[in-house]
């Protein structure tokens, strides 16, 4: 697909989209104390069938990796990505960073939230929150006529500013009739360089921030990634159309919003 999208192609995106941001807001509704992760997968592949689609990453191929096992991919704590849901049992004070994925009619959905189980420490309330403000600011510089590293960099010097580690080997992506579509978003750059953006393109922006350094490794299972110190990671991703009037966002976190509670309730920032 081209990365020029369409009206009629942003109008699928958008109900992927509403889709995948209703499916992280029936997980939202199980995240406590004593579940097991694989519930929260659970709860979200039968939602997701439910409503007429099928999970994006469940049986997703990288390489000489086997597929990927599960609907969601549940990242605690120090998991940065692409944790597999299992028999972990959430406990206070965890950081639960669920991505999830959708196909629907052909075209795809991807967002992520970054969840706390019950009281965080000040220091994750503080990643959770810098993580989001970075996504915003991002998401703001992604108009017609800027550039794939003008988001990069407003993201990389925001969370720079506050010490946080910026995850390099990760970015975000085009997104349409296949889940992951040129171009590469990463979530650092310089601005004015890179790739020019257009109306019509369709990306996923989503920082990936550690508390520590920004170095990172795949466990044993092949598919999760964590920080190289054990330091807490934050994911929240956001899909994005550029428009002529400024970043028309796809997804939504107000149905979680809905659910949750302050401190973990992110203030969006105003894009006039």
């Amino acid at each position: 697909m081209s990365v020029i999208k369409t009206p009629h192609e942003i109008a699928q995106l958008r109900e992927s989209a509403d889709l995948v941001a209703r499916t992280l807001a029936e997980v939202a509704k199980h995240i406590a104390p004593g579940v097991r992760t694989s519930v929260l997968d659970r709860v979200a592949e039968d939602f997701i069938y439910s409503h007429g689609a099928e999970p994006a990453f469940k049986g997703y191929r990288m390489a000489s990796l086997p597929p990927f096992p599960s609907s969601l991919c549940v990242s605690i704590n120090d998991a940065v990505v692409h944790g597999i849901p299992g028999d972990y049992m959430l406990r206070e004070g965890d950081l639960v960073s669920v991505d999830c994925g959708v196909e629907l009619n052909g075209f795809f959905g991807d967002s992520a939230y970054t969840f706390g189980v019950g009281d965080l420490s000040p220091e994750d309330i503080q990643l959770c929150t810098v993580t989001y403000e970075a996504m915003e600011l991002g998401i703001a510089s992604a108009t017609p006529h800027g550039t794939i590293g003008d988001i990069g960099a407003a993201i990389y010097r925001h969370c720079n500013n506050h010490g946080l580690g910026v995850v390099r080997e990760l970015v975000g992506h085009g997104i349409g009739s296949k889940l992951h579509e040129p171009p590469h978003v990463p979530n650092f750059g310089s601005p004015r360089r890179g790739r020019r953006l257009r109306t019509g393109m369709v990306i996923c922006i989503e920082p990936m921030i550690n508390l520590g350094t920004s170095e990172v490794f795949t466990e044993s299972d092949g598919w999760t990634i964590c920080s190289a110190d054990g330091s807490s990671s934050a994911h929240y991703e956001h899909m994005v159309c550029v428009t002529p009037s400024g970043p028309d966002i796809l997804t939504t976190f107000e149905y979680i919003e809905e659910i949750i509670t302050p401190p973990y309730r992110m203030k969006a920032l105003s894009y006039g």
